[in-house]
């Protein structure tokens, strides 16, 4: 994660989500302790799953008090288990308990990710489809968020807007047609970018490969229909499938030949890996 301790949009967060919980002051440490004591604590796992964020403890507390030394024991994407400590944490006191909220919001939602990603990426397990996020980030946590889903095993897919085309439904509506609005892209990009088209049903499907969409993303169709649009595919296209996809729907569509599955739900419903922070 050395990417992000000089990157500016992380600077922000990490200064906003500081300045909403602390504003003027941790009024109870202030009270309690005097800034001279020194302390050593630990972070421990509390479930079994996947850690992510262990460069995060170290920025955070940079950015709070430099005077905090924080030591990570446990590397990003490694599986853990209840009871293991992944840092190990010292310095003056009253600072570690005022970051202690803030990293631990960072790091729980970062490992919950990769927990999940980790349990999906498995039922793929020995297949060549790989499993993809989306868009469907906390605003704000984008990086953070997509970097925890490589940490599970996934794969990124487009950052944001500016990084691929995806031509959706509502820009095929406005557009007119599939054909119509691929071929204003390559008249706009000349192949600079490569296209994906999401389609709906087989006639979207068979414009699509007319279009020569580099990518063609089957969205909420049923088995069946999945299994006639890769036979009109016929490997002219990448193929992506998509559409509230859980344990069972992937069970089911694994066999085919495919090569991705994108899950909104691997970034916008996330459970929190239960992490605790001890004093020794």
């Amino acid at each position: 994660m050395t990417d992000f301790k000089d990157d500016k949009n992380l600077a922000v967060l990490i200064e906003m989500a500081l300045e909403e919980d602390i504003k003027g002051g941790d009024v109870t440490s202030q009270a309690v302790f005097d800034g001279t004591e020194m302390s050593d604590a630990y972070i421990i796992c509390k479930e079994d799953g996947v850690y992510c964020g262990s460069e995060m403890i170290t920025v955070i507390y940079d950015k709070l008090d430099p005077a905090v030394k924080v030591e990570s024991l446990i590397t990003d994407g490694t599986e853990v288990n209840k009871g293991d400590v992944v840092a190990s944490i010292s310095g003056p006191t009253a600072s570690i308990l005022t970051g202690e909220r803030t990293v631990l919001n960072f790091i729980q939602r970062m490992s919950g990710i990769a927990t999940k990603t980790r349990r999906i990426v498995e039922l793929v397990k020995g297949t060549d489809i790989k499993i993809l996020d989306t868009r469907k980030t906390l605003p704000g946590f984008r990086l953070l968020d997509k970097y925890a889903v490589k940490a599970g095993g996934g794969t990124n897919h487009r950052i944001g807007l500016y990084d691929m085309v995806m031509i959706k439904d509502n820009h095929i509506k406005a557009a007119g047609s599939i054909s119509k609005a691929v071929e204003k892209v390559r008249l706009k990009w000349n192949g600079k970018f490569k296209i994906e088209v999401e389609t709906t049903d087989l006639n979207e499907v068979q414009e699509a490969v007319d279009s020569r969409a580099d990518i063609i993303m089957l969205d909420n169709m049923d088995r069946e229909t999945m299994w006639k649009a890769v036979e009109i595919i016929s490997g002219k296209a990448k193929i992506e499938i998509s559409g509230n996809m859980d344990a069972d729907k992937i069970s089911q569509m694994k066999d085919l030949k495919i090569d991705y599955i994108s899950i909104g739900g691997l970034t916008h419903s996330i459970e929190a890996f239960d992490l605790s922070m001890k004093f020794r």
